[in-house]
């Protein structure tokens, strides 16, 4: 889990099972961050509520602080738990890349000697 999780509600409120059901979703992305950047990785969630004359909108937007990136993402959808399930799926597409560009060298020196020494 995340040091510090804030989510907020601009033009509506967040009730419990809607928290629960972002903090699962959400909550467990931890998993794809880099070790050495989890103690200082924090989120900010907002729930958007926006009512137009002919359609209801409601939009997800995360804003991921990371060591040397912020990753923000940003989903709109009619209904507020496919806007999260969206906005999840996107914000593990970008975790995953951010793992890949600042993995430790030494960790790919250690991988590659390993592949080098099983083939001589």
């Amino acid at each position: 889990m995340f040091q510090k999780f804030e989510i907020n509600g601009v033009h509506s409120t967040v009730d419990p099972v809607l928290r629960k059901y972002i903090n699962k979703k959400i909550g467990n992305l931890d998993k794809y961050i880099p070790k050495h950047a989890r103690d200082s990785a924090h989120v900010e969630v907002f729930i958007k509520e926006g009512k137009t004359k002919n359609n209801n909108s409601c939009t997800c937007e995360v804003t991921l602080f990371l060591p040397k990136q912020t990753l923000i993402i940003n989903e709109t959808s009619i209904n507020m738990y496919a806007a999260i399930d969206i906005t999840e799926a996107k914000l593990k597409l970008q975790l995953k890349k951010y793992k890949e560009l600042h993995n430790s060298a030494k960790i790919r020196r250690h991988l590659m000697g390993r592949f080098s020494r099983k083939s001589a």
